[in-house]
């Protein structure tokens, strides 16, 4: 099943509550919060030999992975909110 399938409400809600564009972005956050989630579920159980404070490495890479790919669409969203504001502004 596709995400636009699975997630045809939220996307719909979003959508037409920030615009197509910023809209998929907020779902795609959510999308990565969410795998975050368990990604830190999963870290609770796999600890590290070296550090048994610490998931392990692959845990920690994830992790990080994904807060990256937040980020990234964290600033795609400001981006476009700063160019309609913008954009109103002129006219």
């Amino acid at each position: 099943m596709s995400a636009f399938d699975e997630h045809k409400e939220e996307l719909e809600h979003y959508e037409q509550m920030m615009g197509t564009y910023r809209g998929r972005l907020a779902v795609s956050l959510d999308r990565l919060t969410n795998a975050m989630v368990l990604v830190g579920q999963h870290g609770v159980y796999c600890h590290s030999n070296r550090d048994p404070e610490k998931p392990t490495m692959d845990i920690q890479l994830i992790t990080q992975e994904l807060r990256k790919a937040k980020e990234l669409i964290q600033s795609v969203m400001e981006e476009l909110r700063a160019q309609r504001e913008n954009t109103k502004r002129i006219r």
